[in-house]
């Protein structure tokens, strides 16, 4: 059964209406209710057409936290073979929340590492609905240091609301931890990519993010601070998170204009939840190319790229 947002409340009216006309012909073989069912369809594909055409940067967000949305999990499953899942961060335990491990993309042997937020109740428990705790971020560089030893590419996914911000992960040095991650990544002498698969959240998505090539799926967001805190700091009121979004600049539109997202990667009509097989693949053919372009590059040059990207971030797109 469809998850449908809040704004999709009119469309959720009508694919319904088709749904239980269906239902009802099932149970009565000699109703015929095909055209009527079909005159639904179209009208519910117009009108999503019609939702889409313009999304604000707030129902970007709702769209990027979809809980049908692919995950982590989805994508290695996917586009990767002989996945090899490593854990631990060899100081104090394993966090679900980030998974990564050893793999092939396309036979070529690769450190893949990402957020994992769950896909029901259970799963989202365990794995801190992708909130990732210090020994999460440990791992990842435990993981870029292994890849840099070896010469192996790294690919990162994206999708947390933030790192957690508990009194535990605080006390093992949560902000360090985050800032060794960020460091690591601007020091592998391998290439690094990065797309954001659905939320970006703080430095928790940075700490993955720090790419030499960083790709956003078309409904997904990247930020400093969530569009309900940065509203509760800035005007008290956690119900301004439209007015926060929109001032936040967190889409992939406005973050390619930035310069800090380097390509958009279609979804398709309704986001990625109504299409994933179509948006895994697409996923994958953007890796395979961002792999391609970085593949002849030395490690210096991977380094120094890097560097310049971030350090160039800023600098584009923000005339008044």
């Amino acid at each position: 059964m469809t998850n449908y947002l809040d704004f999709e409340k009119p469309l959720a009216e009508i694919e319904g209406k088709a749904e239980e006309l269906r239902a009802m012909a099932r149970k009565n073989e000699e109703m015929d209710i095909e055209d009527e069912a079909r005159a639904l369809d179209a009208k519910a594909q117009a009108l999503l057409k019609d939702l889409y055409k313009k999304l604000t940067p707030w129902r970007k967000c709702q769209i990027a936290r979809h809980p049908e949305r692919p995950h982590c999990t989805d994508y290695i499953d996917a586009l990767f073979t002989e996945y090899t899942p490593l854990a631990g961060d060899r100081n104090f335990a394993d966090d679900d929340a980030v998974m990564g491990g050893l793999a092939r993309f396309d036979d070529r042997p690769v450190v893949v590492i990402g957020h994992e937020k769950g896909h029901d109740t259970e799963s989202r428990l365990k794995r801190n609905f992708g909130m990732a705790r210090p020994e999460g971020y440990r791992k990842a560089v435990r993981l870029m240091d292994l890849a840099d030893r070896f010469g192996i590419p790294v690919i990162t996914l994206v999708d947390t609301p933030g790192a957690y911000p508990g009194k535990g992960a605080e006390e093992r040095g949560q902000s360090e931890a985050i800032a060794r991650s960020t460091e690591k990544c601007l020091q592998i002498g391998v290439p690094l990519v990065s797309v954001v698969i659905g939320e970006g959240g703080s430095g928790g998505a940075v700490a993955f993010a720090t790419a030499n090539r960083l790709a956003m799926l078309e409904h997904s967001v990247y930020s400093v601070i969530s569009p309900e805190g940065c509203a509760s700091i800035l005007w008290k009121d956690a119900e301004k998170m439209r007015e926060a979004a929109e001032a936040l600049r967190l889409t992939a539109q406005d973050l390619l204009n930035l310069g800090v997202a380097d390509q958009i990667i279609s979804e398709p009509l309704g986001g990625a939840h109504r299409g994933r097989e179509q948006t895994i693949q697409s996923v994958g053919n953007a890796l395979r190319a961002m792999l391609a372009d970085l593949s002849d590059l030395s490690p210096k040059k991977l380094v120094a790229q890097r560097r310049r990207k971030f350090l160039d971030i800023g600098t584009k797109g923000l005339a008044a």
